[in-house]
């Protein structure tokens, strides 16, 4: 699992972006296995996601609706339920559920979000201690893979089976490449979507985000944006740790990488809408830098496993916690519940029982991930998991239409960073209906076959009143099977959503100027 890995930036997906700059490892597992075409996720946050991963339930019922939260390492998770079936448990890497983990033999964790460079890990104590922690030296993404292949020798011959997670922090913000990828498309002009520019024009819940490009990225965090030429001071940069835990050498190394592309940028003396589409080629250029070591590691992970005769009788996931926007409506981040948000990457592999080059239309979800692992593995599904098994699927045993006819999501945290809107909806093949609440109470309705990048709010449409009445009752009857309660939809108290809007606009506030597209001028935040 990598954690923010757009389908966009996966080359077996088509997209235009991917296809300059490709992801062949990861491919390796559609070409030898299947694909998911319509995979989404039940709630756009990291923590989250990964809890409903665990526990094969809704976020309102494992209890960790959001990021903060804590979860509850006693509840029941497809790890424990392997564990009892006699499999030996493992997870390396990014964790985010603020305790320690519960249900594996063996764990070594980051620190919170964790660091690109030379991250803090958290394992398993010794001597009586719950846990200890090590600064380990070098790219985290290495460093996890590294993790993995070790605990791949130490169990590949125990005589019991195994069930390792492997969770990258790449390609989260802030994206800080590995050094030997700095300038890896520094040479490349990546297509900016269509919707780059917008004005949101039908959805008031749009209208207030704090997470668009060339609005609210931090230049110096998110862009290595320099204060003025030839100096490598980052300009404005609110979380400088992930830069203070270099080496001095690693940061000479990434300070001769970017100093004449940054002097370049001021030289060009860029404003208006020419520097915003140069925000969003230095955003795409770090994020897909980020991705390829990502793909290098599962390169390796698959490499180890022929290597050593595990290939055949081993099933290798990827995935990732959900999906992200690589520019669309203007945006970076996720938590909405349009298209590139909600919907994740999923490719699995398993030889002699999913046939290679295998695509599945099916509406699937990470709701269904803990059921379909333990159904591979001969252990009964509880009955109290709200997913259902996608095995036949994948075995072609189950037409795609007949798995599920539509999807429920929901997004509760608000307020809070980027200031999304709390919402909750119904997607069908064709059809979305969204309901935004606390602060405002909107709704809105998409037809994904005549428009889908979701540009066009129906929900005033009489064309679509029907549709309407069809995707309330739908989603009325989702609501009753996930015990979805009145108490999910409690509303923030307004000074609290005051307090948070004047906070993340300090935060905002950053040196440069943003651009704003309908007024076609750049501005001083």
């Amino acid at each position: 699992m990598a954690d923010d890995h757009a389908k966009q930036a996966i080359s077996a997906y088509g997209h235009p972006i991917s296809q300059l700059a490709p992801t062949p490892n990861i491919d390796r597992i559609a070409n030898e296995g299947a694909l998911f075409n319509n995979n989404f996720c039940t709630n756009s946050l990291c923590g989250p996601s990964r809890a409903v991963v665990l526990t094969g339930k809704f976020s309102h019922v494992n209890g960790f609706r959001m990021n903060g939260e804590c979860f509850d390492g006693s509840q029941q998770t497809f790890p424990k339920l392997l564990q009892k079936a006699g499999y030996t448990t493992g997870i390396v890497g990014k964790w985010h559920l603020y305790g320690l983990p519960q249900g594996f033999d063996y764990w070594k964790i980051l620190e919170d979000q964790g660091h690109y460079y030379n991250p803090t890990f958290i394992y398993q104590g010794q001597n009586g201690k719950e846990a200890d922690t090590l600064d380990v030296h070098g790219y985290a993404t290495d460093i996890i893979t590294q993790q993995a292949i070790e605990f791949l020798d130490e169990v590949k011959n125990g005589g019991k089976p195994f069930m390792l997670m492997i969770h990258h922090k790449a390609p989260h913000r802030n994206w800080m490449p590995a050094l030997r990828h700095l300038n890896k498309y520094d040479s490349i002009q990546f297509p900016l979507p269509d919707t780059y520019f917008t004005d949101h024009e039908g959805s008031l819940a749009s209208k207030d985000q704090l997470q668009t490009i060339y609005k609210d990225m931090y230049e110096g965090h998110d862009l290595k944006m320099t204060k003025k030429k030839g100096s490598p001071e980052l300009a404005w940069n609110p979380w400088p740790t992930d830069f203070e835990r270099m080496t001095a050498e690693q940061r000479a190394a990434w300070d001769k990488a970017y100093q004449p592309k940054n002097d370049a940028f001021h030289d060009a003396n860029l404003s208006g809408k020419a520097l915003a589409e140069w925000k969003g080629q230095r955003f795409l250029h770090e994020y897909l830098a980020t991705v390829a070591s990502v793909d290098e590691g599962v390169g390796t992970i698959l490499d180890y496993l022929k290597a050593n005769g595990l290939d055949k009788n081993t099933i290798v996931v990827y995935t990732t916690d959900q999906g992200f926007y690589l520019g669309e409506k203007g945006w970076f981040d996720k938590r909405y519940m349009y298209e590139e948000s909600l919907s994740m990457p999923l490719l699995i592999k398993y030889p002699g029982h999913i046939k290679p080059k295998t695509v599945v239309e099916g509406l699937t979800q990470n709701l269904d991930f803990a059921e379909t692992f333990l159904d591979y593995a001969q252990v009964d599904i509880p009955n109290d998991m709200q997913g259902k098994s996608f095995r036949p699927l994948l075995e072609g045993k189950m037409k795609d239409e007949d798995f599920r006819d539509a999807i429920y999501y929901h997004y509760y945290d608000y307020p809070a960073f980027h200031m999304v809107k709390k919402h909750y909806g119904v997607r069908t093949n064709r059809y979305k209906l969204m309901h935004f609440y606390d602060d405002i109470d909107t709704w809105e309705l998409y037809d994904l076959k005549e428009d889908p990048e979701e540009i066009h709010n129906q929900i005033d449409n009489p064309e679509y009143d029907s549709i309407e009445a069809q995707l309330h009752q739908k989603l009325d009857l989702l609501e009753a099977i996930y015990k979805v309660t009145k108490k999910e939809l409690e509303k923030a108290p307004k000074e609290q959503v005051d307090r948070a809007y004047k906070q993340f606009e300090k935060l905002r506030g950053h040196t440069g100027t943003a651009y704003d597209p309908i007024k076609n001028k750049d501005y001083t935040p």
